[in-house]
């Protein structure tokens, strides 16, 4: 680390009167994990990084080989909005390395930042933009709605509106912009939009904006959750994911004036990746046994795979935009949820888009009409595929796939083929109140 960086750090963080620092990294999972550091121990830290035990985090080391390094991403430096005993904590974002200083194949952040990388090589700057929906609780165990409200609902005596007032008001305070917030289409529902950023400060955003989001419902005595589907036969949660590619000199690679859609050919064969190569990357963007139980037709989330402009059962919208705005043109891909780690579903979405333009992949005809009312026949007319159906289905296309493992290398594609498995083998076996209801008294 340069000098001149490290003195400014330790100066902010003596300015900030800052008593803790949490040094903060992702799971295999996603699950943000942190160590805590006094500011007396900050320097050596910037120098030598912060020992830790890697064999007890999911998806990283085994016991023998459990000493890993965490190493501080002064960027990523923040004094946290709330504090702690009523002492001042700030965060940091942490690389994790193995003993010889050489970045961990297994951390999530490494993962994606390689990826950036070659798209870097070839003059491409990925930015996204997400979309976090999640629902608010009673509490941890009492899934009793807040409110009736649905899509867009408002009343400024609302005391929901007055809490998510406070979740952006915080945001901003973690210098993360929010473009936007609302009441979603469920009773209890919400959705909190952030701004386009570049990938690897949108997916540390959203880590952050998680913690965030449950601090604040905590504090309000709500329990906030970002499971994709927590009651049945309302929407679920999406993570609706904008995408754009853009050049060093800042402009916009996805847009074409002449085109119909304002899209360019890098646009076009960028979705055609996606397109082609989603139901192997769906168990990373819909992790979970809970994913695909959102994942189902009426609610508003993709289940077949293709594209389009007003159509949002499509699983690739293109958003219009005004005249002027050019670097607004971009692709949003809806089939994510809030349950993935960002980092590998942003890592594994550039790959896909990759892909399709080193591949030249173009994408079938855009779908504009409601494809949840099309029969077999119209199906296979717009050679329309579905996604996997449950997160078994899933697996299965994840294992076969060389995209997967050459953009999570051979020890995370590995780990998180294991770990998925094992929690789709204990669903398998776990007895549900769905089961108890219906044959309890046979």
């Amino acid at each position: 680390m340069e000098k001149e960086e490290k003195e400014k750090i330790l100066k902010t963080v003596e300015c900030d009167q800052i008593e803790f620092i949490d040094l903060m990294f992702s799971d295999l999972y996603g699950n943000l994990k942190s160590v805590t550091i006094s500011p007396r121990e900050l320097e050596n830290c910037l120098d030598n990084g912060k020992w830790f035990d890697g064999s007890s985090v999911q998806g990283f080391t085994r016991i023998h080989e459990s000493d890993m390094l965490l190493i501080p991403d002064t960027s990523t430096y923040i004094r946290l909005p709330w504090s702690r005993d009523d002492r001042n904590v700030a965060r940091i974002i942490c690389d994790v390395h193995e003993p010889s200083k050489n970045p961990f194949v297994g951390d999530p952040r490494y993962i994606l930042k390689r990826i950036l990388e070659k798209a870097e090589k070839k003059g491409y700057f990925y930015n996204v933009g997400p979309e976090m929906e999640f629902f608010l609780f009673r509490s941890k165990e009492n899934t009793t709605y807040h409110d009736t409200a649905g899509y867009f609902d408002f009343s400024p005596q609302d005391y929901i509106t007055n809490i998510r007032a406070l979740m952006v008001s915080t945001l901003e305070k973690l210098d993360i912009r929010v473009e936007m917030t609302h009441h979603e289409c469920a009773p209890s529902q919400h959705e909190i939009d952030i701004q386009y950023s570049e990938a690897l400060k949108s997916a540390d955003n959203v880590m952050i904006l998680k913690q965030c989001i449950k601090t604040v419902a905590g504090d309000k005595d709500l329990h906030a959750t970002f499971m994709p589907k927590p009651i049945y036969g309302v929407n679920g949660s999406g993570m609706h994911t904008h995408q754009s590619i853009f050049d060093k000199k800042g402009r916009n690679l996805f847009h074409k004036k002449a085109d119909k859609y304002r899209l360019s050919p890098l646009a076009y064969h960028f979705m055609g990746g996606q397109l082609k190569y989603i139901r192997e990357i769906a168990a990373i963007l819909c992790p979970t046994v809970n994913s695909y139980k959102r994942l189902v037709r009426g609610y508003e989330a993709p289940v077949y795979v293709c594209w389009g402009q007003r159509n949002r059962s499509a699983l690739i919208r293109v958003p219009r935009h005004s005249e002027g705005r050019e670097k607004s043109t971009r692709l949003e891909l809806r089939c994510s949820d809030p349950s993935c780690n960002p980092y590998l579903a942003f890592a594994i979405m550039l790959a896909a888009g990759l892909k399709g333009i080193e591949e030249q992949i173009e994408p079938p005809a855009a779908v504009e009409e409601d494809v949840y009312g099309f029969d077999d026949r119209r199906l296979a007319k717009f050679y329309i595929k579905t996604l996997p159906s449950n997160l078994k289905e899933a697996i299965e296309e994840f294992k076969r796939s060389e995209l997967a493992k050459e953009t999570l290398g051979s020890h995370t594609f590995n780990q998180y083929l294991e770990v998925k498995t094992t929690e789709w083998n204990e669903f398998q076996r776990a007895v549900t109140d769905w089961e108890l209801k219906r044959y309890r008294n046979l």
